[in-house]
C-alpha cells in the first residue's frame, strides 16, 4: 500500500529537496506541496493524503494552527511536525493540536522516513530527545500523590491503572520511558505483534488517541518520572 503525504514547508528548497529524496521510495508517494499553513489545510481537504509532513513556523497560518484545522476536519489525514525549531512550546503546541509525530529536521533521513511509515501505520512518534522532555514537562506538575515511584526495574507490583491488566501495566510502563514496540518485546521477552496488541488495547482503554498521550497516562499514574 502507497504512503500518501503531502509536504509542507514554507522553504521551497525543503520541500523540493525531501520530495525528490522521496520519489525513489516506493511506498510513499508525495500527492501535493503547500508553502503556507492555509495551503496544506486546503490541500489536505481536496486531497486527502495519508500523512500531512507540516513545518510550524510559515507565513500566515503556522503549522500549528493548520495541524488543528486538519485534525479536527479529519479523523483519518494524520499529521507529522518536521521542524528546526524543537522548543517546548512548540512540541507541546503541536501534541496539543493533533500532530501524531514531532520529528526534528537534523534527524536522519532514514529516521524520518522510517517515522513516517509508522504514523501511517496508525501509531504516533516523537524523537527520543522529545519524548524526555514530554515526560520532564510533567515533572514541573504539583507532586504525585503518596505510593508513586520513579523509573527504575519494573516491579511485580506497583501503581494502580483501574481497568488495565498487570502485563499492560508493564507495557504502558515501557511506553511512558519512550521505548519502541520491539524494545519492548525485548524487555518483556515477548512478541512485538503481542506489544501491539497490548498498546491497542491500553488506547482503547485509556481512551488515548496515540501512543504521545500514553506518554502523558503512564506519567500521570506514577509509573514513569523524569528520573531515568
Amino acid at each position: 500500500m502507497t504512503i500518501r503525504i503531502v509536504l509542507a514547508d514554507d522553504q521551497e528548497l525543503v520541500r523540493t529537496g525531501l520530495a525528490m529524496v522521496i520519489a525513489d521510495i516506493p511506498d510513499i508517494d508525495v500527492v501535493g506541496m503547500a508553502g503556507t499553513g492555509t495551503e496544506a489545510v486546503e490541500l489536505a481537504a481536496d486531497l486527502g493524503p495519508d500523512i500531512v509532513v507540516m513545518d510550524i513556523r510559515m507565513p500566515g497560518m503556522d503549522g500549528i494552527e493548520a495541524t488543528r484545522l486538519i485534525t479536527e476536519r479529519s479523523a483519518t489525514v494524520r499529521v507529522v511536525v518536521l521542524t528546526t525549531f524543537d522548543d517546548d512550546d512548540n512540541v507541546y503546541a503541536s501534541l496539543r493540536s493533533g500532530a501524531s509525530g514531532f520529528l526534528v529536521k537534523d534527524m536522519a533521513l532514514v529516521d524520518i522516513i522510517a517515522a513516517i511509515r509508522v504514523v501511517a501505520a496508525g501509531d504516533a512518534l516523537i524523537a527520543p530527545s522529545v519524548t524526555r522532555r514530554l515526560i520532564q514537562e510533567f515533572a514541573g506538575r504539583p507532586p504525585a500523590p503518596a505510593g508513586r515511584r520513579p523509573a527504575g526495574p519494573l516491579p511485580s507490583r506497583g501503581p494502580h491503572v483501574p481497568g488495565i491488566t498487570e502485563r499492560e501495566r508493564e507495557v504502558l510502563t515501557l511506553v511512558g520511558r519512550g521505548m519502541s514496540n520491539h524494545e519492548i518485546a525485548a524487555e518483556l521477552f515477548i512478541g512485538p505483534a503481542t506489544v501491539k496488541t497490548h498498546v491497542a488495547r491500553l488506547l482503547t482503554k485509556l481512551d488515548a488517541r496515540d501512543r504521545i498521550q500514553l506518554v502523558i497516562a503512564a506519567y500521570e499514574a506514577g509509573l514513569v518520572s523524569a528520573a531515568r
